[in-house]
């Protein structure tokens, strides 16, 4: 049975610019309303890892000073502070930010944007979903500068201490080896590896976490897959982001395109070169994608299927974006014909009247004694 549409303008008054702004949104400007959601959601996911991370930074640096004593882990597991045994800033504290700015950036922007913020999730898209490639690169481009927006404004809101820590580092001699490393200042927004490290192993790491989370991203796009309602879908994605830092960060992970290079261009705009991160920086910038791509064709050709029915959770999601395009003619027609309610019901109906005349055609054989 279809159920009459009720919009929020039916039962909420709208200011007259409010309801402006609405119809320029839907047509001219819609395509940058897509753009700003890409650029704001990471907004909203990416300063919970970074002010979390920064403490131990700030303290562990301090810890140099005061004590005067050789550098330390990076995390301090030993080191005693005001904050408690392990200061703030731990491995736990920072996946767990993770977790919770995903689910956050997915929750309030996915309905705008179809909630991506990751360049190879885009790609991926683009290749096992049909998503438009001129959309893609301005997703990616809106998901690039959200990244370097996002580090340079957290830098700002920490550049007093931070430049207190340079200072430091400076007067005991360990700019140059610990500046540019997961422990310094410059580590909280561009990734670095310690020298010496494998970069071989560093690439499988990379390449084994983000297949792993991608494979999850896919899952929870599944519209078949009975276990993974909508509402579910940002805390999964929010959880394989936050093991993944828990697990794997310690060798080192990037996990997203977007993250990794935006804040590595602004970690150069205020450091230099010096804060590339060499040969590693390709890795962390671009493992992801091919990774996340196999992940995709991995579910398509083994885990999904196209046979399977829709939950019924799913269709009332896509229904409802079905018809939000519908209103505000964003969709060719016949987008997503298959949701419509009376294609549902006159399928249903030849189903019935199809199994009534098969049990007939019973009823008279029998009748018959298996005569035809």
């Amino acid at each position: 049975m279809s159920h009459s549409k009720i919009h929020l303008s039916d039962i909420a008054q709208r200011p007259r610019w409010m309801t402006s702004w609405e119809r320029l949104k839907h047509k001219e400007a819609h395509w940058f309303v897509e753009m700003a959601a890409e650029m704001v959601c990471p907004g909203f996911w990416l300063p919970f890892p970074l002010l979390t991370d920064m403490p131990r930074v700030v303290w562990g640096v301090s810890l140099r000073l005061l004590r005067s004593v050789r550098m330390t882990s990076a995390r301090f597991p030993h080191s005693r502070s005001p904050f408690g045994n392990n200061g703030i800033g731990s491995l736990y504290t920072v996946g767990f930010a993770y977790a919770m700015g995903v689910v956050f950036a997915i929750s309030l922007c996915a309905a705008t944007s179809g909630g991506h913020f990751n360049p190879a999730v885009t790609l991926s898209s683009v290749i096992f979903r049909e998503f438009p490639v001129r959309k893609a690169a301005r997703y990616i481009f809106a998901q690039v500068l959200a990244g370097y927006l996002t580090c340079l404004i957290v830098y700002v809101q920490w550049k007093d201490l931070l430049v207190v820590a340079e200072k430091v580092l400076i007067e005991k001699g360990l700019y140059e080896s610990v500046m540019f490393s997961s422990s310094g200042p410059a580590g909280v927004f561009g990734l670095y590896v310690a020298p010496g490290t494998n970069l071989g192993r560093v690439f499988l790491n990379e390449f084994v976490t983000d297949f792993l989370i991608g494979l999850v991203i896919w899952g929870t796009l599944d519209p078949t897959n009975q276990m993974i309602p909508p509402a579910a879908a940002p805390w999964l994605v929010g959880m394989a982001y936050a093991v993944a830092v828990w697990g794997y960060s310690p060798t080192a992970i990037a996990a997203n395109t977007a993250r990794d290079v935006g804040g590595r261009l602004m970690a150069m705009t205020i450091w230099g070169s010096n804060a590339s991160g060499g040969t590693y920086a390709a890795i962390a910038a671009l493992t992801n994608i091919p990774a996340t791509i196999f992940a995709a064709l991995i579910y398509e050709l083994f885990l999904g299927s196209a046979t399977r029915t829709l939950t019924s959770h799913h269709i009332h999601f896509l229904r409802a974006h079905k018809q939000y395009y519908e209103d505000n003619k964003l969709a060719p027609y016949g987008y997503l014909e298959g949701l419509n309610p009376q294609r549902g019901q006159s399928e249903s109906f030849e189903s019935d009247l199809g199994e009534k005349q098969r049990e007939s055609r019973i009823e008279t054989v029998e009748a018959f004694g298996g005569r035809v």
